[in-house]
């Protein structure tokens, strides 16, 4: 129920009479009414300056919001243990050759442009039910670009390429080119001649980096803008650890 407030400050009765006074002399004249206006005058401006002030982009829900992609990878994570001996290798190597320091790692999902979002998500549906497997050193090889400068091949098991296959799948990820499984020792725009002889080098360093054998137990999705060659915005977002085997 609505109540009302009284007012504050009743007429007293000593007024009454020249309140009523005053009512009898209030003349209360006729309200007037603005004319019509002509169909040639009515138009709905004030409709249009409210269209006007709202932004397409606003209703529109597909730019309403739109979420930043970023450039991301899956690579498969070897044991800390091995981690630790490729480290001292790659250490190593860039004493001589330069390059940008990264972790080891297998490639499994190339560079895919997604949102943070989308990522995680395809990232965590991937990883689900995957078993864990071994990866196992070919040799030490070199390529012809930055980013497989010096590596060492990985052989292409039936577990690794599915594994690559299956996250590729969930990640809508192709590739132009044949799955290469392949661990990077080192990145770089070398020559020739500097590529063969920092080659000759990582098998003398650790003169059995061709016959390392490595349980793969986890999988990382890393953000990987492969347009910085510093790799100082590349960062891990997530790890996945695999069912046993």
């Amino acid at each position: 129920m609505l109540s009302l407030p009284t007012s504050p400050n009743p007429i007293p009765p000593s007024l009454h009479s020249t309140h009523l006074s005053l009512l009898s002399r209030t003349i209360i004249l006729p309200r007037k009414f603005p004319p019509k206006p002509t169909p040639s005058t009515h138009r709905p401006l004030t409709l249009g300056l409210y269209l006007m002030a709202i932004p397409e982009s606003a209703t529109d829900p597909e730019t309403a919001q739109v979420e930043e992609k970023h450039v991301y990878s899956v690579w498969a994570v070897p044991p800390d243990d091995v981690a630790a001996r490729l480290k001292k290798l790659m250490e190593d190597l860039r004493s001589e050759f330069g390059g940008p320091q990264f972790e080891p790692h297998i490639t499994v999902v190339g560079a895919i442009s997604l949102t943070p979002d989308d990522a995680f998500s395809r990232f965590r549906s991937a990883c689900d039910g995957l078993k864990a497997y071994t990866a196992t050193v070919d040799r030490v090889a070199t390529g012809t670009f930055f980013y497989q400068c010096v590596y060492v091949l990985i052989h292409p098991t039936t577990q690794v390429v599915e594994t690559s296959a299956h996250c590729s799948g969930h990640f809508g990820y192709k590739s132009s080119t044949p799955y290469m499984p392949h661990l990077s020792l080192l990145y770089g725009d070398l020559t020739d001649d500097e590529k063969s002889r920092a080659q000759e080098k990582a098998s003398i360093l650790d003169e059995s980096i061709s016959s390392l054998s490595f349980p793969v137990s986890r999988l990382a999705l890393y953000k990987t803008d492969t347009e910085d060659k510093t790799l100082k915005s590349w960062e891990k977002i997530a790890e996945y650890s695999l069912s046993p085997n």
